[in-house]
């Protein structure tokens, strides 16, 4: 801009005289001509200069642009970095601040007090991990897997199969028509007792367990931690892997070097239905059997410590196979829509883990058992008269039959709405809670028959779903206005995951049964259920349900349908539903006592009234306790997960429990029943013949 104006100083300001007219008319016409040049270069100079600024807007504008269209995924980077930094800070200080701080009064392990009062390891010990909590490593494997032999997919640190996940992934599915290996694919479960001691880097398992039976003599000799593919279904493990003669040799070995003296069996959640499974098998000839005989287990088993039992198993399930969900999967959808969301950032996490999970034949095992006789119907289930209040739960906030406050128990428990616990799967509040004669019904034989639909509108997910099988009318029928009970919950899934399904027929059973003498008794099939079996013959047996109470569990879900299946996945459970007032509706979800995991009627109900004394179940008497432990939180983060939980998996770290095993194991006595919920009323309530 200087440059012009010296320009036009130079031809304005200073102009050249001249002494003729002539010249004058001349060097007017040259200096209209050089004004005409000047002008047209400095309107050049200006339009460049407003060029060169419209760019930079431009340009500007574009990064603003760039900046918002990247601001979700910055922010779900800031996030996770966030949860990181405090996971680290927080792994930090539980394993290197020490416990003897001011205040933080010092707590003996079991194990220690044991030991200082002359009591040692007499009975050898099994422990029987459940699902997920055992290690699978990697045998072979496709081109992508490459640097991963004899490497943990699962369990321990999944750093090396992160970088890798849909490879990952597809190593820890299984087939979809035989549930066991893929072609090309061999996983197998990690051996001994780093199997199961911790999940992953300070989340322990069995680790405290072992660690105190250490403490009053156990070790390799009479300690072992019987590992299994928990994916695959039960007979299955022996089929692959001669998992249950493993087993068995194993018990008869230690059996035979430790004195003659019975083994005690501690299994864990799904493990609980592994060793019922073991225990039919061991008696029943070959070749579906393991040829030990009647009185195979009277002979090698003192007590059998069943931790978190899931003899009838949990509702969760159901959850899981229909949408890969439970309630803190839910949350964490709401909470983080960017990953579990595939209309977000088209992660379709969800999408994935219903696709393989369908594949484990396991969690077909956990489904409920004993159809509405144990569950309910419509209008009715034992937990009716068990509602509680959410807004004060606490260590102490579900009933205590040991309490002798009749006012604080009925302030905990206040009906504030109609509860239908029955209604496992219910398609809105509506059907949720109003009378059974208002729900429409629907001959689901005839979706199931309806088959898919060629709509190529459908073929908008990237991953492969049971429900992109489905058509769109099939999905608004199956949930338009329905409540499904236990048993009709059966035929729902046969519709979504008809494959899955189909393979858990062949394995698996979930009735009652009429006749236990039936000849068809006798198929694999019925081993797990303890509806559908008889116990050994083993008088002296003893039989022990351990399990958390006092912490609101999972009973009966609520869903939300949408129709969209570019989603993949149809239906979510609708967090946006509330009960009224102090009810056990919250988020979509109906509460019932438990631990967190599995309701108390599915844990207790067997110790509690099925085997108590002599009944078709336990034709030969064998001697059932319940000893439950009632949840209390942790008191401060030094406590880690804390020593007194009673959560499904932490309740592996309560002291109370630990002694209980420890004592058992070395031949001591521990008493009769310990009871804190109602499970002696919701037993009366079940009407089962025995």
């Amino acid at each position: 801009m200087a440059s012009v104006l010296r320009l036009r100083k130079l031809y304005f300001v200073n102009p050249v005289k001249s002494s003729s007219m002539g010249l004058q008319s001349i060097e007017a016409h040259k200096s209209d001509n050089k004004r005409n040049v000047i002008v047209a270069y400095v309107k050049n100079l200006m339009q460049k200069k407003q060029d060169k600024d419209d760019k930079k807007k431009r340009n500007k504008n574009i990064n603003r642009g760039q900046s918002r269209e990247w601001k979700c995924l910055d922010n779900c980077c800031w996030i996770i970095g966030y949860i990181c930094t405090f996971w680290w800070l927080m792994f930090f200080l539980y394993h290197y601040l020490p416990l003897s701080l001011p205040g933080f009064p010092v707590i003996d392990s079991p194990g220690a007090v044991l030991k200082r009062e002359g009591i040692s390891g007499r009975h050898p010990v099994v422990l029987v991990p459940g699902i997920v909590t055992g290690g699978l490593e990697l045998w072979d494997g496709k081109p992508c897997a490459e640097g991963l032999f004899r490497k943990r997919l699962w369990g321990g640190s999944f750093t090396e199969t992160l970088k890798r996940p849909l490879c990952w992934l597809e190593h820890l599915s299984l087939d979809n028509e035989t549930g066991l290996d893929p072609p090309g694919i061999r996983v197998r479960p990690v051996e001994g007792l780093v199997a199961a001691d911790y999940f992953a880097q300070g989340y322990f398992v069995w680790a405290v367990l072992i660690e105190n039976l250490a403490k009053i003599g156990y070790d390799g000799k009479n300690l072992h931690m019987a590992a299994y593919d928990w994916r695959i279904a039960f007979q299955n493990t022996e089929v692959r892997d001669r998992a249950l003669s493993r087993l068995k040799s194993k018990i008869e070995v230690m059996y035979a070097t430790n004195g003659g003296n019975k083994v005690v069996v501690v299994p864990h959640s799904m493990g609980v239905l592994y060793f019922l499974h073991f225990m039919k098998w061991v008696e029943a000839p070959p070749p579906m059997g393991g040829g030990g005989g009647l009185g195979w287990c009277a002979k090698h088993i003192k007590a059998i410590m069943n931790i978190g039992s899931t003899f009838l198993g949990t509702p969760k399930a159901v959850s899981k196979i229909l949408s890969a969900e439970d309630r803190h999967v839910a949350l964490l959808r709401a909470m983080t829509p960017g990953f579990l969301k595939s209309e977000i950032l088209g992660f379709q996490t969800l999408e994935h883990l219903l696709r393989v999970s369908r594949t484990w034949d396991s969690t077909a095992s956990l489904l409920p058992k004993g159809g509405e006789t144990i569950w309910g119907d419509l209008d009715w289930s034992p937990e009716d008269v068990q509602n509680c209040d959410l807004k004060k739960v606490d260590a102490h906030s579900f009933r205590n039959e040991n309490d002798s406050d009749d006012s604080e128990r009925k302030k905990c428990f206040q009906e504030q709405e109609p509860v239908h616990y029955g209604r496992i799967i219910s398609f809105s509040k509506e059907a949720a809670t109003r009378p059974s004669s208002e729900l429409s019904t629907q001959n689901l034989e005839e979706l199931k028959n309806s088959g898919g639909s060629n709509d190529s509108s459908f073929s908008c997910s990237d991953v492969w779903t049971e429900y992109d099988e489905m058509s769109r009318e099939s999905i608004r029928k199956v949930s338009e206005n329905k409540a499904y009970t236990v048993e009709t919950v059966f035929d729902l899934l046969r519709i979504v995951a008809p494959k899955m399904m189909q393979r858990m027929d062949s394995h698996f059973s979930h009735g009652i049964a009429e006749d236990l003498d039936d000849p068809k008794y006798a198929h694999h099939k019925y081993w797990s259920n303890p509806l559908e079996t008889k116990l050994p013959d083993a008088p002296d047996m003893e039989i022990y349900c351990l399990y958390g109470v006092g912490i609101p569990t999972e009973r009966s879900y609520i869903y939300d349908s949408s129709y969209d299946k570019c989603k993949s996945i149809p239906f979510r459970i609708d967090l946006s539903i509330e009960g009224k007032g102090s009810g056990c509706l919250r988020s979509g979800m109906y509460f019932v006592d438990g631990d967190d995991s599995v309701p108390v009627v599915s844990s207790g109900f067997m110790c509690a009234k099925g085997w108590r004394n002599k009944t078709r179940f336990n034709p030969s008497g064998s001697p059932t306790h319940v000893r439950e432990y009632r949840h209390k939180a942790p008191a401060s983060l030094l406590e880690g997960r804390g020593v007194e939980s009673s959560a499904h998996v932490d309740i592996m770290g309560n002291v109370n429990l630990i002694e209980d095993i420890l004592r058992v194991a070395a031949g001591e006595e521990i008493g009769g029943d310990k009871i804190y919920s109602d499970i002696l009323t919701l037993s009366e309530r079940i009407n089962l013949k025995l």
